[in-house]
């Protein structure tokens, strides 16, 4: 009896002196422990303060970027392309805002959209791929080959270019032959969609890259098939471009990577990877510009990018000019 009331006491002692041990280190420490917490606080809401500062400083200055870009785009853009009819083609996934802006710029420069074409999930679903093979070859022309190394969308963009892109400006503007049977009959199989009521052929092109990176096992596949699609359409007509943002396409699984990484097509398809911006929008209608004299390029702030914009053309001195 006495050994366990021993023990109990001593247990107490042990939890009391404790007790007394925690009251008095927190006492001792409580004054500097919270000055210190006060001082990092006050710190932090400096530190936010400012900083909030900064971003409303910038975001006011990238609005009024944005607005005096937006004022002098007729200018630098005028007569760019006059004359010119421009097929627009978007992939699954394409953002529909700086596309209306950019058909803005376009008839700033003199273009005519002809109309827009829409790529649905399935064009791209390899599931689909024996289907739009079966249709590609009953909707095509008789004359109308493909070489032995061709992909189904290798076929499909030939099919399409050869319906919607033409080198001939008396044809610009006016429906082909075979628009209807073969516009109808992708539509039909749910590869393709248009806006609008008709397309008319186009002497130049711009497709727009999805707003996301394409993932999973089939993202090789899709972004390929876009490639191929560009490159059709190009050697339909006079040019194409593709343009998306260098957040999304021009990042690893983008679109733009993608074409940009096919040596055959990047020799011949220009890219802009700055379409969500104002400027951006300006350098597709100067790389199409580009296309139209011959030319090809890269172009943008992303990986691959081989400068922000082409070289400006040197202007052509006036008679008064060369006398002087």
């Amino acid at each position: 009896m006495i050994d366990f009331r021993y023990h109990l006491i001593s247990i107490v002692a042990i939890f009391l002196a404790l007790a007394v041990g925690i009251v008095l280190g927190t006492n001792l420490l409580q004054d500097p422990a919270i000055k210190t917490a006060n001082e990092m606080t006050s710190q932090l809401t400096q530190d936010k303060q400012e900083l909030r500062g900064q971003l409303e400083t910038m975001k006011a200055r990238e609005q009024e970027h944005q607005e005096f870009v937006t004022t002098v785009t007729p200018q630098l853009v005028r007569e760019s392309l006059a004359g010119e009819q421009v097929l627009i083609v978007e992939a699954p996934g394409a953002g529909a805002t700086y596309r209306e802006a950019t058909e803005q710029v376009l008839a700033e420069a003199g273009a005519k959209v002809t109309g827009r074409l829409l790529l649905l999930e399935k064009f791209f679903d390899p599931k689909s791929a024996g289907v739009l093979d079966g249709l590609v070859s009953q909707l095509k022309p008789a004359e109308m080959t493909f070489p032995d190394t061709a992909t189904v969308h290798d076929k499909a963009a030939a099919l399409l270019a050869a319906t919607l892109m033409t080198t001939d400006a008396a044809a610009a503007g006016t429906p082909s032959e075979t628009l209807a049977a073969v516009v109808d009959g992708l539509q039909t199989g749910g590869f393709v969609d248009i806006d609008g009521d008709a397309l008319n052929r186009a002497t130049l092109a711009v497709l727009y890259a999805p707003d996301a990176p394409y993932e999973g096992e089939d993202a090789e596949g899709q972004a390929a098939a876009l490639t191929s699609v560009a490159g059709g359409l190009d050697a339909g007509g006079r040019g194409a471009v593709l343009a998306g943002a260098a957040a999304t396409s021009a990042a690893p699984g983008g679109a733009i990577t993608a074409l940009r990484d096919d040596g055959e097509i990047a020799k011949r398809v220009s890219t802009v990877d700055s379409a969500d911006m104002p400027e951006g929008q300006i350098v597709i209608v100067y790389a199409l510009r580009e296309q139209v004299n011959g030319g090809v390029g890269q172009y943008g702030t992303g990986a691959g990018a081989a400068a922000f914009q082409p070289v400006p053309p040197t202007p052509t001195p006036s008679s008064t000019e060369s006398g002087s």
